[in-house]
């Protein structure tokens, strides 16, 4: 059985970051407790040369979240609504952007269309805005993620001047005879066309049964975690397959899983290989692992909802149209 979800609208294309552009910062999900990463984010958003407007909630707490639900949801809107501001920015991850979801006004956010980014956590917001509007969003880095040369000149080429962009690891060498870093692995080979989708996938998986499950049909499928154990990766992708996500993708994409061991006295667990054999080995359609993007140092942008073709032999994702306007 497949899980039913609600026919996604037509794709809204925002309009392209240009320098001297205001970024607004928000907060959707875990509170930030220290002045210097506020100040941090600003110097870099400043130096790739937007100006900068925070939300009104941005520094908030309500325990381990930036704020109440409905703080969090207003900023949201205010920054939307705002003509001042021509994109949106998560300033961090952690936990919390479910319970803003409903209180959100999609029909206020399609009206106002406009660049909307983050990863980890974000995954639930720019998974529900590109669900229930239609309004590309943005798997990109965070305020405070490292903004390094990799991961700017991925973010500029799809957010700043609209190429249909390739997206390549950067392979690094280092002090061995084997380059290790930016290497990926072929699962199974091949090329695919689709929209992007995924994310997070703890938080994707958690979105399963609600309004905002995205449609998967013939979807290029992108997926990272962090800190998760083995068993946990097992069962958030038997909930892909359970609800029938599996059998529809056109092309899988695996980023980083970084920190992702076996549980502690786990006798006999399966290796995180095994578990990604099982679930993407026997499937029909290209797989590849290792992708930049997720809790790693260098991240690819990649914007949900654009078609997208993967090619699982060279370990690419290249965009078929712009994402931006």
């Amino acid at each position: 059985m497949t899980l039913a979800t609600a026919p996604t609208p037509a794709p809204i294309r925002p309009a392209r970051l240009r320098a001297g552009d205001t970024i607004g910062l928000i907060n959707p999900s875990g509170a930030v407790y220290e002045r210097a990463p506020y100040e941090e984010t600003h110097a870099r958003l400043k130096a790739l040369g937007f100006q900068v407007k925070e939300g009104t909630h941005l520094r908030a707490r309500y325990g381990h979240m930036a704020g109440t639900p409905q703080q969090r949801a207003d900023d949201i809107h205010a920054l939307f609504q705002d003509p001042e501001v021509a994109g949106i920015l998560a300033m961090t991850g952690g936990s919390g952007a479910n319970r803003v979801l409903p209180l959100l006004d999609y029909g206020l956010i399609a009206r106002h269309p406009k660049f909307l980014g983050g990863f980890s956590d974000l995954t639930a917001l720019i998974t529900a805005v590109q669900v229930k509007t239609g309004l590309v969003t943005f798997h990109s880095p965070l305020g405070r993620s490292e903004w390094n040369a990799f991961s700017v000149e991925h973010f500029k080429a799809v957010a700043m001047e609209a190429q249909a962009h390739t997206m390549r690891n950067a392979v690094v060498p280092g002090d061995d005879l084997v380059v290790k870093e930016g290497r990926i692995t072929t699962l199974r080979g091949g090329t695919a066309q689709g929209p992007l989708v995924g994310g997070n996938l703890a938080v994707l998986t958690s979105l399963a049964g609600t309004p905002y499950w995205p449609s998967f049909d013939g979807a290029i499928l992108f997926l990272e975690d962090v800190n998760e154990y083995v068993y946990r990766i097992d069962r958030m992708l038997s909930t892909l397959m359970l609800t029938g996500a599996l059998k529809q993708v056109a092309g899988v994409a695996l980023g980083g899983f970084t920190d992702c061991p076996p549980s502690e006295g786990s006798f006999g667990s399966l290796t995180l290989d095994e578990v990604f054999d099982e679930y993407f080995g026997h499937l029909d359609v290209p797989v590849y692992r290792g992708a930049q993007f997720g809790h790693i140092k260098r991240k690819f942008t990649l914007p949900l909802g654009v078609r997208a073709e993967i090619d699982a032999d060279a370990g690419t994702l290249r965009l078929l149209e712009p994402a931006v306007q």
